[in-house]
């Protein structure tokens, strides 16, 4: 399979915002162990989903962006879908399902948008805020690898690995990814202290995967479930910076781990962030994929969209 494309002038890419808080605080659906497959057993969530998404759809389709729809099995990979009692079939089951979703709700978009892009979405073993220092390459390259191997079957136009905190995880993602034949984007999320939580830099963990990954390392670098506040000042000049293409902020800078337990919406201010990651965008011209994390979605992703995109004019 071909890579992701590569930046193209005029045209930008708009992924979705935080679907787990959305779909909890906003529609009222429980998501075990955070996960967002369960619910496509549940008639009444999957209308939910599919409205969730139209509207995020509408966003790309007023603004001009291209679509890259993600998002619903985050933590659909082995660990976490024994914690849920799903076998391996059901798990590889419920991965296509996940994704012939999103293909269900784009369809009727095709004669709106030139181009619409389904992806998967890859999370880490462990919890994406607490250290797991303890997992090597090789072993997250096996680990990850069941989940990488069903998006493939499932022809996924790409993957987006979400909310890792070290180094060593991220070097096997790559490698399975570039085994299996997936184009992939790695996205690191960072804390109050502008860092990884592992303790590298932004720099530092870009350079590194790059290194130890070789031909084997991802399409490209993001940042996300982090606000500006905590990554803006992460961005170190150097040549590292043109593999950061995409960006997708929380809502609010309050505490991650906060924001998905709080019990209510965290929507900070969408216009405030707009504003924030347009002047981002203005800064970094090569940055071409925006979305959001928690507390985001389409008021959010509007506000982005119309930012960026008179700066791209």
């Amino acid at each position: 399979m071909a890579g992701f494309p590569p930046q193209r002038k005029g045209i930008l890419y708009l992924a979705e915002g935080g679907q787990e808080t959305e779909i909890m605080y906003r529609h009222g659906h429980q998501l075990p162990e955070f996960a967002m497959y369960p619910l496509l057993d549940n008639p009444v969530a999957v209308a939910d989903l599919k409205e969730m998404y139209r509207r995020m759809l509408d966003v790309a389709a007023e603004h001009r962006f291209v679509p890259m729809m993600s998002g619903l099995d985050y933590r659909a990979s082995p660990d976490w879908g024994d914690k849920l009692g799903y076998s391996r079939s059901a798990l590889a089951d419920a991965l296509d399902a996940s994704i012939t979703l999103l293909r269900d709700v784009a369809k009727p978009y095709e004669d709106q948008i030139d181009e619409i892009l389904i992806g998967g979405m890859l999370g880490p073993r462990g919890d994406a805020y607490s250290l797991n220092r303890t997992i090597t390459a090789e072993q997250a390259e096996d680990y990850h690898s069941f989940q990488l191997e069903a998006l493939k079957r499932a022809r996924v136009d790409f993957v987006s690995a979400m909310t890792f905190n070290n180094a060593p995880e991220a070097i096997g993602v790559c490698r399975a990814a570039a085994r299996i034949g997936l184009p992939l984007s790695m996205s690191f999320t960072l804390d109050s202290n502008h860092r990884l939580k592992s303790g590298p830099s932004l720099k530092e963990a870009v350079e590194s995967v790059d290194v130890e990954t070789g031909d084997a390392k991802p399409d490209f670098y993001g940042v996300n479930c982090s606000h500006p506040m905590e990554f803006e000042p992460a961005l170190e000049s150097g040549d590292w910076i043109l593999r950061l293409r995409s960006l997708r902020p929380n809502a609010s800078a309050k505490d991650k781990m906060d924001l998905c337990q709080i019990g209510h919406l965290e929507e900070g201010d969408p216009v405030d962030l707009g504003l924030r990651i347009g002047s981002l965008a203005q800064r970094y011209p090569h940055i071409d994929i925006f979305g959001g994390c928690c507390g985001t979605w389409d008021v959010h992703l509007r506000e982005i969209a119309r930012n960026v995109g008179q700066i791209a004019l």
